[in-house]
């Protein structure tokens, strides 16, 4: 992993948190949902980073605006 940027990870079905390298992300999270929840979109990267990174792009887009 070394210096890798890693993104938290949650599965609220099984109660879990992790970090995971940007680069095994995707494929990360798709094989988790795939082996222990049918395919189901239950695990995501950590809710609170999605909505910071929307924030940043949002405030990216409206500066760009100008």
């Amino acid at each position: 992993m070394g210096d890798a940027p890693t993104v938290p990870v949650v599965c609220t079905a099984c109660d879990t948190t992790t970090r995971v390298p940007l680069d095994d992300l995707e494929a990360t999270i798709a094989g988790h949902n795939d082996r222990l929840h049918d395919g189901d979109p239950i695990a995501e990267v950590d809710p609170a980073i999605t909505e910071a990174l929307a924030d940043l792009v949002a405030q990216d887009v409206v500066f760009d605006d100008d």
